[in-house]
């Protein structure tokens, strides 16, 4: 029996169009304010990493990504229960972000979208998300989730694949 394809392209990510799976970390839309005696600029409170239960913690990590072939084929999500999570990439190279509505319990139809250079996203606690998935080179980012007590992950394999295309742009 052979799948069906289901294709996605993915758009620009913007603060609306995110909204409902969680926040952009970007600059472009901060203010800020001076520190170290006006030799650096600290841009606060840019996303809130929401974590639930007895023991829970914040963490700050880093990661190292190898990057994904595209069109991405999309067999897998993931969600995480009891916390947010966060990636913001160490330098200006864009990613691939694939999120889902719940339905049910379910992941519905997926969203793709492509950051802006130097943008990073934060998934909301409970959104179906794909992994981190840089494209074109290798990437670094500092990741920042919950640790502690309790099962923070559930994954869904599709029973078709979704292809995910970039934008022409890219």
């Amino acid at each position: 029996m052979t799948a069906t394809v289901r294709k996605i392209v993915a758009q620009p990510l913007t603060a609306a169009v995110f909204a409902p799976f969680g926040q952009v970390i970007d600059t472009a839309q901060a203010s800020s304010r001076p520190m170290n005696a006006g030799m650096a600029r600290r841009f606060h409170d840019l996303a809130e990493i929401e974590v639930i239960g007895d023991g829970a913690r914040v963490v700050v990590g880093l990661v190292e990504a190898q990057p994904y072939a595209m069109p991405l084929w999309l067999n897998l999500v993931e969600r995480h229960p009891l916390g947010a999570q966060a990636f913001v990439p160490l330098n200006a190279a864009p990613f691939l972000v694939v999120v889902c509505p719940d339905e049910a319990g379910k992941p519905g139809a997926p969203q793709a979208f492509v950051t802006a250079p130097h943008q990073g996203i934060c998934y909301a606690r409970n959104i179906w998300h794909s992994v981190l998935t840089p494209f074109g080179a290798a990437q670094d980012f500092v990741v920042i989730d919950r640790s502690g007590p309790g099962v923070n992950l559930e994954e869904h394999v599709f029973d078709e694949p979704w292809i995910v295309h970039l934008p022409t742009c890219h």
